[in-house]
């Protein structure tokens, strides 16, 4: 088995890489996925966020309020802190059921947005770093997922710093690229990765 993480800044493509490396083959353990599964409604993690953040955070259907917790996360690096200890623990015990479940000769590629900032690279065989321009990042942010330019510069500015995601890298993707081209890169780094899978 590889195990492989995949970071990225926001915006900067990285479920784009993701999903084409699942095309290969690759199990993909995506930790965003898993940190929605965590804090669904009825789980002791959503208990927890309400306990720390109180009854707002909630939405009328009981479930999470994304939008209203964020505003308020990503604002303050404190209570961000605070959702992340909450919250990191259950996604680490939830992948690593996944891992084991996969197979021996497996390419597991780790989907986790904050590889960096948590200091997580050695957790892993390959550490691959999906990279753009901070312009093309703020662009898809306000373009494709409707944020306000201010919300997405917070956003970008919670996480480290590309020099600093770039130093972790074993490979890194540019994603300043049309399609087509991002295509091929992927295909050249899966060739490197089963090469790797059989020579381990």
């Amino acid at each position: 088995m590889l195990k492989v993480g995949l970071t990225g800044g926001i915006g900067a493509g990285k479920s784009e890489v993701s999903r084409l490396l699942v095309e290969h083959g690759a199990v993909l353990i995506d930790a965003d996925r898993i940190a929605r599964e965590v804090v669904a409604p009825g789980t002791p993690g959503l208990a927890a966020v309400v306990e720390a953040f109180g009854p707002d955070v909630l939405a009328g259907d009981g479930g999470l309020d994304r939008p209203k917790l964020g505003s308020i996360v990503f604002a303050d690096p404190d209570k961000l802190a605070v959702l992340n200890s909450i919250v990191h623990p259950l996604v680490g015990a939830r992948s690593r059921e996944l891992e084991e479940s996969a197979a021996e000769d497996a390419v597991v590629v780790h989907d986790v947005p904050l590889l960096a900032e948590n200091g997580l690279a050695p957790l892993y065989d390959l550490v691959i770093v999906v990279d753009a321009a901070p312009e093309t990042q703020l662009d898809r942010l306000v373009r494709l997922r409707g944020m306000t330019e201010e919300d997405a510069r917070a956003r970008m500015a919670a996480q480290v710093t590309r020099e600093k995601r770039r130093e972790i890298a074993d490979v890194v993707i540019d994603n300043d690229v049309p399609l087509e081209e991002l295509r091929k890169r992927v295909d050249q780094v899966w060739g490197d990765l089963v090469r790797r899978t059989r020579s381990a």
